[in-house]
């Protein structure tokens, strides 16, 4: 019986998700399950912050290739951290299990929103449709 030929992977298979991948949640387990898995889908670099500073300072240092932001953060909207992912042309996507009490500013009302609980096909879709966009560097 023959043995299988791996093909090398396509570019479009190695670049079918961002490399680095911004979350910013603030309950740690919700956090936990994003990075485990995004990691899961062969995203290189996950990392995670729980506040609007924390986030600021994490762009700063390095800007990430896509972002998911919860929306309520303790005492904090992470709104401005979407303003300056756009400022920046960094694409990214709300996550929220409030559903529709949630308003967005005007600006954003095209954004994606990711609904908590979350499923694993939904973030892979998401991820992958910022890559197909090329909005991802």
């Amino acid at each position: 019986m023959p043995s299988e030929i791996m093909e090398p992977a396509s570019p479009e298979r190695i670049s079918a998700f961002p490399e680095d991948v911004l979350i910013v949640e603030d309950d740690v387990i919700i956090a936990l399950d994003f990075e485990e898995t995004i990691l899961g889908f062969g995203v290189k670099r996950v990392r995670t912050a729980a506040r609007v500073a924390q986030a600021f300072e994490m762009i700063a240092e390095r800007a990430p290739d896509f972002a998911l932001l919860d929306v309520g953060l303790f005492n904090e909207k992470s709104f401005a951290i979407a303003e300056r992912l756009d400022a920046l042309k960094i694409p990214f996507a709300f996550v929220t299990g409030y559903g529709p009490m949630v308003a967005f500013p005007a600006a954003f009302a095209d954004r994606p929103i990711l609904a908590k609980p979350y499923s694993a096909d939904a973030l892979k879709a998401l991820l992958t449709r910022s890559s197909d966009n090329g909005t991802t560097r």
